[in-house]
């Protein structure tokens, strides 16, 4: 039976990488649909993603690959299409994140599945529920900050979930939680950072008279909102918009540009590249 697949790797840029990729899908009867790649001369390194076609299953393209992927000391992964990522996205007092990925994951804009929510307060538990998806209510203190992490952690073995997305969750987490979980937590925040830091950012910005408000999603490190950007989007503003209407545009833009890049993420479009990504829209 035909499965679809999509291969994604890098690799110290050289000649016959290209070749090797299409003579190992060609040499089993692979048929390639639809193939980007990525040479950085910054880094040295070459980026690709194939998706393709194939009889084998994926244990034995995984089994024959090693041998090229080593000659050219690939990092590679090889996933399978029929496979959903799982999803869990942790939440706190502001919902428009949140209720906009319920919407995506229940209509299908998502190739994922998404199989818990969590939040450190109860205001999004029957939304939630109402979706289908179970939700967790842990609350978080200075007091249990590690206990509540050790939940969160759980509740991600328990799931077999593959990212977690915080959509406008106001927790930092520690150093360790992010190390547990490299390259699958993704953030999104406004891209007033590190300009208008603390509470009402846009309040802050109001009061500043900017002319350009924006968001960024992004993967999440020990280094607080400053893990590799995978999207970005901006909009226009001018002095006639009051705070509140500053704030109404900022959630629109946080909801469109988190999306985005958890799509393209679960798609298996974004490579990390150092500080940086490569990103195959």
């Amino acid at each position: 039976m035909t499965r679809e697949y999509v291969l994604t790797l890098s690799c110290p840029d050289r000649v016959g990488v290209v070749y090797g990729v299409a003579g190992f899908l060609a040499d089993r009867d692979g048929n390639i649909l639809d193939s980007q790649q990525f040479s950085d001369p910054g880094s040295g390194r070459f980026f690709m993603r194939v998706h393709f076609d194939a009889d084998l299953s994926v244990d034995q393209l995984r089994a024959e690959f090693v041998d090229l992927a080593d000659r050219n000391r690939m990092e590679w992964q090889l996933h399978d299409l029929r496979v959903k990522p799982r999803v869990m996205v942790l939440a706190s007092r502001q919902g428009h994140c949140l209720n906009d990925l319920l919407y995506r994951f229940r209509t299908g804009a998502l190739h994922g599945e998404l199989v818990a929510v969590a939040s450190n307060h109860a205001d999004w538990a029957a939304l939630t529920e109402a979706s289908g998806v179970p939700f967790s209510h842990l609350p978080v203190g200075r007091e249990n900050r590690a206990e509540q992490e050790q939940q969160l952690l759980d509740l991600v073995a328990a799931n077999r979930v593959d990212v977690v997305v915080l959509a406008r969750y106001m927790q930092i987490l520690s150093d360790a939680f992010c190390a547990k979980l490299p390259g699958q937590i993704i953030n999104i925040h406004h891209s007033f950072l590190p300009s208008f830091k603390g509470a009402k950012p846009y309040h802050q910005a109001y009061e500043r008279g900017v002319k350009l408000i924006g968001a960024t999603a992004h993967y999440v490190t020990p280094d607080l909102d400053e893990g590799p950007i995978i999207e970005q989007e901006t909009s226009r503003v001018d002095h006639a918009m009051a705070p509140d209407q500053l704030v109404a545009a900022g959630r629109d833009l946080e909801s469109t540009v988190l999306a985005r890049g958890l799509a393209w993420h679960l798609d298996h479009r974004v490579l990390l590249n150092g500080d940086r990504t490569v990103v195959f829209r």
